[in-house]
């Protein structure tokens, strides 16, 4: 943060509460992130990943012994 010289007690109090809300504002966002990780790493997406990614590769294998 930068060096600012403060002339009365409501700039220090204005800066207080402004870092205090963007404080508030970044633990929210950590939090949000976390649940989003959460989700992610759930088997259940694991294992739709896995279908989807079995899928698209057997929909290749497939094409590529039709057209040979």
């Amino acid at each position: 943060m930068r060096n600012q010289n403060y002339t009365s007690f409501e700039e220090i109090e204005y800066d207080l509460k402004r870092l205090n809300l963007e404080r508030q504002i970044a633990v929210e966002q950590l939090k949000s992130f976390k649940v989003q990780v959460q989700k992610d790493l759930q088997p259940l997406n694991w294992i739709q990943s896995g279908f989807k990614v079995a899928s698209k590769l057997s929909t290749v294998m497939l094409l590529k012994k039709l057209f040979k």
